[in-house]
Parts: C-alpha cells; sequence; structure tokens
C-alpha cells in the first residue's frame, strides 16, 4: 500500500516537473517572439526613417530647382520661392484637413499588420 503512494507521489511529481518545463518552455518562446518582433519593427522603422530622409533632401533640391525656375518665369528669383511656398501652404491646408483619411489610417494599419505578421 506505501509502495502505491510512493507510485502516485512520484507520479504526481514527475507531472508537476513536466508542467513546470512547459510553463518555462512557453515563456522563452513568448520572449523570443516578442524579440524577432521588435527586430522586425525597429528595422522597418529605421528603413523608413533612411528612406524619408534620401526622398526629403531630393525634395529640397527639387524645390530649390523649381523655385529657381519660377522665378526666372516670373522675372524675380524670390517670387518664384513664395509662389511654391503658396502653393505647399494651400497642400499643406488640404492634408491637414483630410489627414484621418491620407495619413492616420493607412499609418495605423500599416503598424498593426506589422505587429500581427
Amino acid at each position: 500500500m506505501a509502495n502505491e503512494k510512493d507510485d502516485k507521489d512520484g507520479v504526481i511529481e514527475a507531472l508537476f516537473e513536466r508542467a513546470k518545463d512547459y510553463a518555462e518552455t512557453r515563456g522563452d518562446l513568448f520572449k523570443l517572439k516578442a524579440i524577432k518582433k521588435a527586430a522586425e519593427i525597429g528595422s522597418s522603422v529605421i528603413s523608413a526613417i533612411v528612406t524619408a530622409i534620401l526622398f526629403l533632401v531630393f525634395l529640397l533640391m527639387l524645390n530649390i530647382g523649381l523655385g529657381f525656375w519660377v522665378g526666372e518665369l516670373l522675372g524675380s528669383t524670390y517670387l518664384g520661392f513664395f509662389a511654391l511656398a503658396g502653393f505647399y501652404l494651400i497642400v499643406g491646408i488640404i492634408v491637414n484637413s483630410s489627414s484621418k483619411k491620407i495619413l492616420k489610417g493607412p499609418i495605423a494599419d500599416s503598424i498593426i499588420k506589422k505587429i500581427n505578421d
């Protein structure tokens, strides 16, 4: 009878040990998945920042050229830059008034998709 009790205790102890190992393994797996996701998101953010900087430099050079060109057409360099500034003011007002639809929604969707992948 004592032998049966020792066998049951041994089985229960082994079961608890396996459950403990399982919980530790699941915890480690969760950590690794979180690290992988953070690395993917971090690399995507850095890549987007570098791309945005390069694109902004391109736009800056393009706008300087356009400012001089429009200024030449208008007969005065500063008028060309004022014309471009007015154009960007109008575009900025339009983008600001519809920013939720144009910017916030797609950016939020992109972040959610990245996290869920």
